[in-house]
């Protein structure tokens, strides 16, 4: 009995975490969809120099630790932009996310048959036009299945940002341990947690991707 007591009130103590965990989350992949997206439809479909843009920023950032890119961010370019600790780790992430998503959504884009982007100049369209209203839909659902890994590569890389003060999950649990002397069920209780979460996003996920999948 006294162990369930300890665990609910561990549980309760780290449900502030969890909401900021998940809060940086989403901000991360807002921002690594939106860099992933612009930089892959210039390797794909921009020039020389936006294909050695993205091809850039892709194979660089990939080649750093996602803690040094928040280590830059926080210290360095904050100090030219206010960021608060929050900030700088949820767009450090998103980020570095974006290298990888750009990799995603590049691969899905080539998939497309290229048919359908001669078909949409045929009909009268631009190329950015045809992109953006042929190309990246279909891009994003091809892209789901890679997604769904993604989403929980970056939920975990979250924890990350308790090295600049953000008080996540992960933060939490070590308040919680050092307070209550017991680290097992500290941060057992925050796996459980990183457990519960990703497996939720993972089921929603697939069930989309069964919705929206794309058969060429």
């Amino acid at each position: 009995m006294e162990l369930i007591t300890k665990t609910a009130d561990m549980m309760t103590f780290l449900i502030p975490g969890l909401g900021i965990t998940v809060s940086v989350t989403a901000i991360a992949l807002a921002v690594g969809c939106v860099f992933g997206a612009v930089m892959a439809v210039m390797r794909v479909y921009g020039g020389p120099a936006a294909r050695a843009i993205g091809t850039t920023y892709s194979i660089v950032v990939r080649a750093v630790p996602v803690i040094v890119i928040i280590f830059i961010l926080f210290f360095v370019i904050s100090e030219f932009i206010d960021l608060t600790p929050f900030m700088s780790g949820a767009f450090a992430l998103g980020f570095a996310s974006g290298a990888y998503q750009t990799e995603i959504f590049r691969g899905a884009m080539l998939s497309i048959p290229p048919g359908q982007m001669r078909a949409a100049r045929a009909i009268g369209m631009s190329r950015g036009q045809a992109i953006r209203s042929i190309i990246l839909p279909q891009a994003f659902r091809v892209a789901i299945p890679s997604l769904i890994n993604e989403i929980s590569l970056v939920l975990k890389d979250s924890s990350l940002v308790f090295v600049i003060g953000v008080p996540e999950l992960l933060r939490r649990a070590q308040y919680a341990s050092a307070s209550t002397m017991e680290p097992l069920l500290a941060f057992g209780c925050a796996a459980v947690f990183y457990m519960v979460i990703t497996l939720t996003l993972s089921k929603f996920l697939e069930a989309v991707e069964k919705k929206y999948a794309v058969n060429f």
